[in-house]
């Protein structure tokens, strides 16, 4: 799982930093600061899904000004799945909707 969750923040941020002609954003890039699989692994072996959901939340938030809004297509799609991640009550219920938001956000970078 650490692995998914290190990839939606990189896809998210990627969306909000990455410019054309510019660097790309990579895993050990500092906007990765804080997103990293290690941080990511230990969240979940601490089972602490509020602190998950909140990381995301923020790399989220990112990609979601950066498509404009949720007054677009792609960013309401991109804010419904990620109401899905933030639905979930239990770190098990987190795959789906995790997977589901990283496939999204890969689709659309």
């Amino acid at each position: 799982m650490e692995l998914t969750l290190e990839a939606v923040a990189l896809f998210a941020l990627k969306l909000a930093h990455e410019t054309d002609g510019g660097s790309p954003v990579l895993r050990d890039d500092p906007v990765m600061d804080g997103y990293e699989r290690e941080v990511f692994g230990l969240l979940v072996r601490q089972r602490d899904l509020a602190v998950i959901q909140s990381k995301l939340a923020e790399c989220v938030d990112q990609a979601l000004e950066a498509l404009g809004g949720a007054d677009t297509v792609m960013g309401r799609e991109l804010q419904r799945l990620a109401s899905d991640v933030q639905n979930a009550a239990q770190l098990d219920e987190l795959r789906g909707p995790l997977t589901n938001l990283k496939d999204y956000l890969n689709a659309i970078l």
